[in-house]
């Protein structure tokens, strides 16, 4: 029975029949659940839409990894070299900001990618251009430039700005050679050599991210079993070496058949990630490391029946199941694309059908999100790198969160497309900036929100919170600015209108800090710049990150959220019991 005018704010967020028993708020849930919330309008509530928020402060519903947001490099980047400025002193400092985190080393031309071990591969006699110097650019020519880490005695590099601009020159012709070879889903095969993967281990271990590495599944023997020479070749070097990594094996092995005419059934699959595991135990270093897969794409009927084939062998060999998901095809996407609340909850009915299976064979499995971006074919200018892409993004961390999705991972850090969260120039484009803020507000511990929604006429059909998304977390416990027991609130604004969020509960009349991420510039939802709480954010002078500063509010202050906006609100000194403790 709907609460009279007269209830207190607190009561009727807590009695509403819109009441939220998930860990975050999204509604609809299903794309297709588009009822009114029936409640009745409070007295000096006029014209205005109000929501009331309160959060469940007792336990948390999901607890997530240390490392959720995690990233990914493409194999790309050997093709089109950008693998030798991975030293560079501010890619790494870009990197460390988004720690701890997973590295994960694959993508599509992981099944094309063969080690060689040699440490000085033969300098290139081509004539002069690009590709003749940088492959002539070798760490004894620019050794006066390398220096060591203080802190982490890592080799960081001042890379000389002519040979930057000599690898974006190369990387820009080898676009269109890495374009054609995605459309035409024919891919030419790339060498790793032993210099080239301790370059990349050291960027990893450097930025304080753990290296995971997909191995080439595509080597097969006669039988159409997995041939691990190359791989064990691989495995070798690296023990020998004393890196630490996690393996895979393969990249989305439902594509197979299109890419070589072979396709290889989950059984099959099955068999060779136990096939490796015996490997890895026969290497002393690896003998506990961690195995991630099978790494499929979209669930539909058939990769399912993969998945299930896979299960039903290896679902207990694994340390968690993977899959990826592309939310539009970058070839014919459009910023309004970037606005559809239905486009943000395609992703809903995938992660049902991955727990669907996982929880039938291997009940409490850890589940993972690999290779997730706003688009396919390796994104689209001005629109996958820009601030609008962002709505998908921080909707895709807080949707998986509340589901249970233990990682994450980000397609891609750098590379040749435009899902990027770093550009050619190594500047940071608006998800980095959406990330980092991620990464020092949001906590592992997901909480249950309670929302009551109050409009002047409620309309059927339409739900004024379809457009509007909060999530809740603990705040993060390594950011020392806020005590344990704080909250951290992050809110999506899809509407082109302002809304007004009142706390309620255990917030109310708490101080709360605010982060506000809009556009910077003419540019709008295109633009590629970002401003914190109205001060555009970038690197600073000296080549390190800035300080986000976050605008205090007055306690008991409505929250008032601007349109197309995304937002993150620390709740201070709620004493929330469960955030005291890790």
């Amino acid at each position: 029975m709907p609460c009279p005018s007269s209830c207190p704010p607190g009561l009727l967020a807590l009695m509403a029949p819109g009441l939220a028993l998930m860990a975050t708020f999204s509604l609809p849930s299903q794309a297709g659940d588009r009822r009114a919330l029936p409640v009745e309008k409070p007295s000096g509530v006029k014209g205005r839409t109000l929501i009331l928020l309160d959060v469940n402060t007792k336990s948390p519903v999901r607890i997530i990894s240390e490392n959720f947001l995690s990233l990914q490099l493409d194999p790309s980047i050997i093709h089109d070299g950008w693998l030798d400025f991975l030293s560079s002193r501010r890619l790494v400092t870009l990197a460390r900001g988004l720690a701890p985190a997973f590295l994960r080393f694959a993508g599509k031309r992981t099944d094309f990618l063969q080690f060689h071990n040699v440490k000085n591969p033969a300098k290139s006699r081509g004539g002069p251009g690009p590709d003749y110097y940088l492959k002539n650019y070798e760490d004894d020519i620019v050794r006066s430039d390398i220096a060591l880490d203080k802190q982490k005695g890592c080799k960081i590099a001042q890379h000389p700005d002519i040979m930057l601009e000599l690898q974006r020159e190369k990387a820009a012709q080898m676009h269109l050679v890495l374009l054609k070879e995605q459309f035409s889903n024919t891919y030419s095969n790339l060498t790793l050599t032993a210099r080239s993967l301790d370059k990349l281990y050291n960027f990893a271990d450097c930025s304080g991210l753990h290296l995971i590495f997909a191995l080439n599944a595509l080597r097969r023997n006669p039988n159409n079993s997995w041939n691990s020479s190359n791989a064990l070749s691989l495995l070798k070097y690296s023990a020998s070496k004393k890196y630490n990594i996690s393996w895979e094996l393969g990249n989305e092995p439902n594509n197979y058949r299109t890419l070589i005419g072979r396709s290889v059934n989950g059984s099959q699959l099955g068999k060779d990630y136990i096939q490796l595991r015996s490997l890895l135990q026969l290497i002393r270093t690896y003998s506990r490391a961690n195995l991630y897969g099978p790494n499929i794409g979209r669930p539909r009927k058939n990769v399912i029946a993969l998945l299930e084939g896979f299960m039903k062998v290896a679902g207990s060999t694994v340390d968690a199941v993977t899959w990826q998901h592309y939310y539009i095809d970058g070839r014919v996407a459009k910023v309004t694309d970037f606005l559809k609340t239905r486009l943000l909850d395609t992703l809903s009915d995938q992660i049902r059908k991955i727990q669907k299976v996982v929880n039938t064979y291997t009940p409490g499995k850890k589940i993972w999100l690999e290779g997730v971006g706003a688009t396919s074919a390796g994104g689209m200018n001005n629109l996958s790198d820009s601030y609008a892409a962002g709505f998908l993004w921080l909707n895709t961390l807080g949707l998986l969160a509340s589901r249970g999705i233990d990682v994450v991972v980000r397609h891609s850090f750098l590379d040749h497309g435009h899902n990027h969260l770093v550009d050619q120039n190594f500047n940071p484009l608006p998800d980095y900036w959406l990330s980092l803020l991620y990464k020092r507000l949001i906590g592992p511990k997901v909480l249950a929100i309670h929302v009551a929604g109050l409009q002047r006429k409620p309309r059927p059909g339409r739900v004024i919170r379809d457009k509007l998304r909060i999530y809740a977390h603990c705040t993060s416990y390594h950011n020392h600015n806020y005590v344990r027991g704080s909250i951290t609130l992050y809110i999506i604004n899809l509407h082109r209108s302002r809304k007004k969020i009142k706390l309620a509960g255990t917030l109310r009349d708490k101080i709360v800090h605010q982060y506000l991420l809009q556009p910077y510039g003419k540019d709008g939802l295109h633009s590629k710049s970002v401003q914190l709480n109205g001060q555009p954010l970038a690197m600073v002078d000296d080549g390190t990150l800035p300080e986000l500063k976050p605008r205090p509010l007055r306690a008991g202050r409505t929250l008032v959220i601007p349109p197309l906006t995304m937002s993150f609100y620390v709740v201070k000194n709620v004493n929330a019991l469960a955030c005291r403790y890790r």
